[in-house]
């Protein structure tokens, strides 16, 4: 099994472009999917070196219209902070990560716009978030970091964009890796999506290649921040990467 584990709350969306960074890697990843039936959500941290929870639609997390197994992860990703696994997050998981941590979300209606990021932190991702990064917003709610944590950007109305939980774990209010397809398979799939969809998804398509470049800085920042090609060789065992890192 994958040490890298990836909770999908929709058929729609998915790793997309990470993909792409983390295979370059020789990373390998398992895709978990509790919302369909049949399937499994995992019991145990032991083998986690890193965990990446994806959007969820319609779905939020400040209590008008909460993804139904939110609780479960919740309480599964607090383990995992507690034992120094990173966890990387995105739009819903985002918001996820930050009730783990302490923190919450913001309620907001669904909606799908696209803005920009600005970095506040230029060590940002070791020093590789890009200063201005286009952003497509597909989500409910809003993540609210606990105090604690580091605003590596936000956006536009000043809210936390992209943010640090510790030494080792990331939420990003927006998929930097979003396709175009997978927008179009998320309003596909609920009958619940925001009005006006048409018009963002010709806004996006014009920013494709610049959210593309983006992301080679991000991946290359966030592969560093987790470990991940160390973890990848040597499991999560705390002493075997402080002893390669040394």
């Amino acid at each position: 099994m994958p040490a890298v584990q990836v909770i999908q709350h929709t058929d729609g969306e998915y790793l997309g472009r990470v993909e792409d960074h983390l295979e370059g890697r020789g990373i390998a990843f398992q895709y978990v999917r509790p919302h369909v039936a049949g399937s499994w959500f995992p019991e145990s941290i032991e083998d986690i070196s890193c965990l990446f929870l994806m959007g969820g639609g319609p779905w939020g997390g400040a209590g008008v219209k909460n993804l139904p197994i939110i609780m479960e992860e919740v309480s599964f990703v607090e383990k995992c902070l507690a034992a120094e696994i990173p966890v990387v997050g995105f739009g819903l998981g985002s918001q996820i990560l930050c009730h783990a941590a302490g923190g919450g979300s913001d309620a907001r209606d669904l909606s799908f716009d696209l803005t920009e990021f600005v970095r506040t932190d230029d060590n940002g991702l070791n020093g590789f978030l890009p200063e201005r990064m286009p952003a497509a917003v597909y989500m409910r709610d809003w993540p609210k970091p606990p105090s604690a944590a580091k605003i590596l950007a936000r956006d536009l109305e000043d809210r936390p964009a992209v943010f640090q939980i510790g030494e080792r774990s990331v939420g990003f209010a927006s998929h930097p890796g979003f396709k175009l397809g997978m927008i179009e398979d998320l309003i596909m799939e609920f009958d619940d999506f925001p009005p006006d969809t048409g018009d963002t998804l010709l806004q996006m398509h014009a920013v494709q290649n610049d959210m593309e470049d983006a992301l080679v800085y991000i991946m290359t920042g966030l592969v560093q921040v987790t470990e991940l090609m160390q973890r990848q060789k040597l499991g999560r065992n705390p002493a075997a990467l402080k002893s390669c890192a040394a």
